[in-house]
């Protein structure tokens, strides 16, 4: 299938990895890449990227799982949401099974009654609120400039049909301040950092040109396939080696140097930029996209002021250390043994892009 089978051609895969082990040979030291992207997560281990380049190249995961670095308090907040009298609370399905703080997660409360509907593109949410006008809809906002277009059309359509009971929880985050902050807390030495794929598609490679430019380290957008990560690293390692910090994007069947111009503008047009909770990180200022003043009318968060108890992490759990690179999930006490994808204590485990879900996948020893 064509952007497929060509990137998953062995001979050329061993050809690479032959490249990155000649070029790195005479370090002392792996080269330290972080993948932001959960999704390059999984295909680093789904493919045996990481054995394939054991001692030469050590691949860090990041904060790339929109659910896993969803603050407990914010979670907590959508839980209490969605026990409002009358609320149809819209998620996408990864959010269901998300612990918040004493474990509790939107799945327990709608076996108590609350009416969480899974929906797979906010116009689903947008036509429960024209199937149901007498009863609030409302749409929780999760993820990063990759899903937050949606929600910003999808308030824009419900605003040009004039649907008054359809409203967002807009909990999404900007990816470039998060990474900012990894690097700049100086615990995760890196050597270079591969882009996000989708994350890139909508804001451009050219946002990540602060990584090489403040930084020093260069920057590789990539796509999901073997080759794709594959080629990615192998010019990070290039970069490394010759000391000449860059931004190379890869993934040019998918992104363009200055994004997606139709979503940007969707973005500028619902959203303003404000601090945002981020799991492991803490409060951020100007990670987090929040309806603006015109929209306040749509405004899950004023419409609806839940009260709730000070959230807490689960008990044991290292999800926050894991996303921003500090841990492996190997290293979490609760790994395996408590926290499984059947009985999940941390988001890590439960998102389709974490790396506790990816290494329990995947892994061949742990």
């Amino acid at each position: 299938m064509k952007f497929i089978d060509e990137f998953r051609d062995p001979a050329l895969a061993r050809r690479l990895v032959g490249q990155i082990r000649q070029m790195t040979a005479s370090r002392a030291a792996p080269v330290r890449l972080m993948e932001f992207c959960g999704g390059h997560t999984h295909a680093a281990y789904r493919f045996g990227l990481r054995e394939l380049l054991d001692g030469a190249v050590e691949l860090i995961s990041g904060p790339g799982c929109p659910v896993c670095v969803t603050a407990a308090a914010d979670l907590d907040r959508a839980i209490a949401l969605a026990e409002w009298p009358d609320v149809i609370l819209a998620t996408f399905g990864d959010m269901v099974r998300v612990p918040g703080s004493r474990v509790q997660t939107l799945q327990a409360a709608r076996a108590r009654g609350a009416d969480v509907r899974v929906v797979y593109s906010p116009l689903d949410a947008l036509t429960l609120a024209r199937q149901h006008p007498a009863r609030p809809v409302v749409m929780l906002g999760v993820g990063f400039e990759t899903t937050a277009p949606g929600i910003a059309a999808a308030l824009v359509q419900a605003e040009t049909e004039r649907i008054t009971n359809f409203s967002a929880l807009s909990l999404h985050k900007l990816t470039p301040p998060a990474m900012r902050a990894i690097l700049g807390a100086g615990d995760v030495p890196l050597d270079g950092i591969i882009g996000p794929g989708h994350v890139s598609a909508v804001i451009g490679s050219d946002a990540w040109g602060f990584l090489p430019r403040e930084y020093g380290i260069a920057c590789a957008v990539a796509g999901f396939e073997p080759l794709d990560l594959l080629g990615a690293i192998a010019g990070l390692v290039r970069a490394t080696v010759e000391g000449v910090p860059v931004v190379d994007n890869l993934y040019m069947r998918g992104v363009r140097s200055e994004g997606n111009p139709t979503a940007l503008a969707l973005l500028n047009r619902v959203f303003e930029v404000g601090t945002a909770k981020w799991r492991g990180l803490g409060a951020l200022p100007d990670s987090g996209l929040r309806l603006r003043a015109e929209w306040a009318h749509r405004n899950a968060a004023r419409l609806f002021p839940v009260t709730r108890e000070p959230a807490r992490e689960p008990p044991g759990c290292r999800c926050g250390d894991i996303v921003r690179g500090r841990s492996a999930p190997m290293d979490c006490p609760l790994f395996r043994r408590v926290c499984t994808p059947e009985n999940p204590i941390g988001p890590c485990m439960v998102s389709n892009e974490g790396a506790c879900a990816a290494v329990f996948q995947y892994a061949v020893d742990f």
